[in-house]
């Protein structure tokens, strides 16, 4: 009787899975976002779209949190040209210094987790937060920033003693051996969840200003992924917004962040990084979707990730019934 439940709750799925639908121009587009939720914070989630603006979850977990202080949070996700998914992630609120990272070929099946120890060498380092992954391709090594507070080495301000947060990154080309720890930011205020993308030949930065009067995200600019960063905007989302993202539709760029004061999901399109237009009343996302990267996949690469995450769901949901 289990086994036919599954079954047929995976045959609803692929139907629903290989439904025709077009994204904007994008013809058989397909789309992933990493995710996490609050109410456990250890579990690997993903969110799939169509067209970058209506977002489903994908039914079940993927990666349950198994090193530092046990914490998943703030999963971001790159591949390299082996086509190898990095995932890096927030492994505690305070006292790690370094953050989780596993690797996967098909998002459904990982290595070994590894705690990657980044801040040993300032031994006052409060926190490791929302580290982020970007795989810097003309230079065949992965990026890997994140903020961290090491108290009164910045001046404080208006900020508590504990959290002055400055960037901070290191690279690596194997995952096993990682450049020296160096300060990848430092704007003048408290800065959080730091984004590289690359758009044509230019990079641009998105992060949080996260010192009390701002609360929101700017944007600065660069000819390299490890900076220098320049032209750092004016913010351009209203307070209580962080945790941004950034996925290119069609000809534009949308910029996905959590209004975490509204407890909702909000997008704003641009296609300089210069102008942007508030897209959230066109963009839904599941309720209980936190923090993470938002990248393009094959469909079939998602109709395997829909099925394996039905049946991990179906499993859960039936394995207390029968104890």
């Amino acid at each position: 009787m289990r086994q036919k439940i599954i079954l047929l709750l995976l045959s609803i799925l692929i139907g629903v899975a290989t439904a025709p639908c077009r994204a904007d121009g994008n013809a058989g587009a397909a789309y992933l976002s990493t995710s996490f939720h609050n109410a456990d914070q250890c579990q690997l989630r993903f969110i799939h779209s169509k067209n970058g603006y209506q977002w489903d979850q994908v039914p079940g977990s993927f990666l349950k949190a198994a090193v530092g202080n046990k914490v998943l949070r703030d999963p971001s996700i790159a591949r390299g040209k082996d086509g190898i998914f990095r995932l890096v992630w927030t492994s505690a609120w305070h006292g790690d210094a370094g953050f989780g990272y596993a690797s996967s070929s098909d998002l459904i099946h990982w290595s070994a987790q590894k705690f990657i120890p980044v801040m040993t060498n300032e031994p006052t380092t409060v926190n490791v937060w929302a580290p982020e992954i970007f795989f810097d391709e003309p230079a065949g090594r992965f990026v890997i920033t994140w903020a961290s507070t090491i108290p009164g080495r910045f001046a404080d301000l208006q900020e508590k003693h504990e959290n002055n947060h400055r960037l901070y990154f290191t690279t690596t080309t194997n995952f096993d051996d990682f450049a020296p720890t160096k300060l990848f930011l430092d704007p003048g205020f408290s800065v959080i969840d730091p984004f590289i993308l690359r758009d044509g030949s230019n990079y641009v930065l998105l992060c949080k200003d996260n010192s009390r009067p701002v609360l929101g995200l700017r944007v600065a600019f660069g000819d390299s992924p490890i900076g220098p960063w320049h032209d750092m905007s004016e913010p351009f989302t209203p307070k209580y917004n962080e945790g941004p993202c950034a996925l290119k539709v069609g000809d534009d760029w949308l910029v996905y962040c959590d209004s975490y004061r509204k407890k909702t999901y909000s997008a704003y399109v641009t296609r300089d990084f210069k102008l942007f237009k508030d897209a959230s009343s066109k963009v839904s996302f599941p309720p209980e979707h936190k923090h993470g990267t938002a990248f393009r996949v094959s469909d079939e690469l998602l109709e395997n990730l829909l099925k394996a995450g039905l049946a991990s769901a179906a499993e859960e949901k039936l394995a207390p019934t029968n104890r």
